[in-house]
Protein backbone atom coordinates (compact mmCIF):
# COMPACT_ATOMS: atom_id res chain seq x y z
CA UNK A 1 0.00 0.00 0.00
CA UNK A 2 1.11 3.40 -0.47
CA UNK A 3 1.84 6.45 1.56
CA UNK A 4 -0.42 9.30 1.88
CA UNK A 5 1.20 12.61 1.27
CA UNK A 6 1.60 13.82 5.06
CA UNK A 7 3.05 10.13 5.67
CA UNK A 8 5.29 11.10 2.54
CA UNK A 9 6.32 14.58 3.95
CA UNK A 10 6.98 13.23 7.16
CA UNK A 11 9.49 10.33 5.78
CA UNK A 12 11.29 13.36 3.62
CA UNK A 13 11.77 15.42 5.87
CA UNK A 14 12.94 13.18 8.84
CA UNK A 15 15.49 11.75 6.11
CA UNK A 16 16.55 15.54 5.72
CA UNK A 17 17.06 16.05 9.46
CA UNK A 18 19.18 12.68 9.83
CA UNK A 19 21.22 14.69 7.51
CA UNK A 20 21.85 17.74 9.73
CA UNK A 21 19.45 19.87 7.49
CA UNK A 22 16.42 22.15 8.26
CA UNK A 23 13.93 23.71 6.79
CA UNK A 24 14.31 27.34 6.31
CA UNK A 25 11.28 29.96 5.20
CA UNK A 26 11.93 32.78 2.95
CA UNK A 27 9.90 35.98 2.39
CA UNK A 28 10.50 37.70 -1.13
CA UNK A 29 9.31 40.41 -3.12
CA UNK A 30 6.45 39.66 -4.85
CA UNK A 31 7.77 40.34 -8.69
CA UNK A 32 3.50 39.56 -9.96
CA UNK A 33 2.60 42.72 -8.01
CA UNK A 34 2.98 45.50 -10.24
CA UNK A 35 3.89 48.42 -7.36
CA UNK A 36 6.80 45.74 -6.61
CA UNK A 37 8.00 45.93 -10.41
CA UNK A 38 7.69 49.53 -10.73
CA UNK A 39 9.89 50.08 -7.31
CA UNK A 40 12.42 47.48 -9.05
CA UNK A 41 12.28 49.16 -11.91
CA UNK A 42 12.95 52.69 -10.49
CA UNK A 43 15.93 50.97 -8.32
CA UNK A 44 17.50 49.58 -11.20
CA UNK A 45 17.14 52.54 -13.43
CA UNK A 46 18.51 54.63 -10.42
CA UNK A 47 21.48 52.28 -10.56
CA UNK A 48 22.18 52.24 -14.19
CA UNK A 49 22.55 55.77 -13.74
CA UNK A 50 25.09 56.01 -11.06
CA UNK A 51 28.59 56.95 -12.12
CA UNK A 52 30.11 54.83 -9.22
CA UNK A 53 28.11 51.13 -10.14
CA UNK A 54 30.30 50.16 -12.20
CA UNK A 55 33.20 51.02 -9.91
CA UNK A 56 31.53 48.57 -7.88
CA UNK A 57 30.44 46.17 -9.17
CA UNK A 58 34.20 45.45 -10.38
CA UNK A 59 35.37 45.61 -6.55
CA UNK A 60 32.67 42.90 -5.89
CA UNK A 61 33.97 40.76 -8.55
CA UNK A 62 37.17 41.36 -7.26
CA UNK A 63 36.79 40.53 -3.64
CA UNK A 64 34.09 37.54 -4.55
CA UNK A 65 35.19 34.20 -3.59
CA UNK A 66 33.81 31.65 -6.65
CA UNK A 67 36.27 29.18 -6.63
CA UNK A 68 34.46 25.76 -6.80
CA UNK A 69 30.91 27.04 -7.68
CA UNK A 70 29.57 25.93 -10.61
Amino acid sequence: MSLSATERQRKRRTALRERHLRPVQLWLPDTRDPQVESRIRAQCAALASDPHEGEILDWIEAASDSEGWE
